[in-house]
């Protein structure tokens, strides 16, 4: 199974959903998602995926963000893997701005 597919169907299972229900709420076909491996998705339906699940395209692709060092990244992770990914952003500068402080120590 390719990343993304993967990575979709993880998401989804976290939110309760089968691939087959969240494929009905995005107006696909449970194939057209498994049918990503092969080729490359619309953007459009791909936007519809990740808006239902709350999380961006990039989430979906397991892209990290490359600024966070790798404690920063457990932490921000760890709290609750169904946040969004706005919340996520902001315990994340809220992380970042605790480590400045400490180096003022």
């Amino acid at each position: 199974m390719s990343l993304l597919v993967n990575n979709i169907k993880k998401i989804a299972e976290k939110r309760g959903l089968s691939l087959k229900e969240l494929a009905l709420k995005a107006g696909l076909s449970e194939n057209a998602i498994y049918n990503w491996e092969k080729s490359s998705p619309k953007i459009d339906s791909l936007q519809k995926v990740a808006d239902i699940l709350n999380v961006s395209i990039d989430r979906l692709n397991g892209k990290d963000n490359p600024d966070l060092s790798k404690n920063q990244k457990l932490v921000a992770y760890s709290i609750d893997p169904d946040i969004t990914d706005d919340e996520r952003e902001s315990i994340i500068k809220m992380v970042k701005e605790a480590m400045k402080f400490k180096k003022r120590l």
